[in-house]
């Protein structure tokens, strides 16, 4: 228990900002089992961009680990890479 009342502040303020964390992260993992589902190339394209985007944003307030968002970008990058190629071959 806290024994200050700054200990006091700094358990109100962990406790906001960890379920404001877990929010966008849920909603960014959403988003990238969604873009890995996709199997139209075009709609593909748009969603990792934006997907891209949310990644950078959560590398960046420290929710996820910066190498962790390239290594998921990267696997989506590629993921939609092979859509285009998956419809060459038929």
């Amino acid at each position: 228990m806290a024994n200050h009342k700054s200990a006091e502040k700094r358990t109100r303020q962990t406790k906001t900002r960890t379920e404001h964390n877990h929010y966008y992260a849920k909603t960014t993992r959403n988003a990238v089992k969604d873009l890995r589902n996709t199997t139209d190339k075009e709609e593909a394209q748009k969603k990792l961009s934006k997907v891209s985007s949310m990644l950078d944003k959560l590398a960046k307030g420290n929710v996820i680990h910066k190498n962790k968002a390239s290594n998921l970008k990267s696997g989506l990058a590629c993921h939609v890479n092979k859509l285009g190629a998956e419809k060459a071959e038929k």
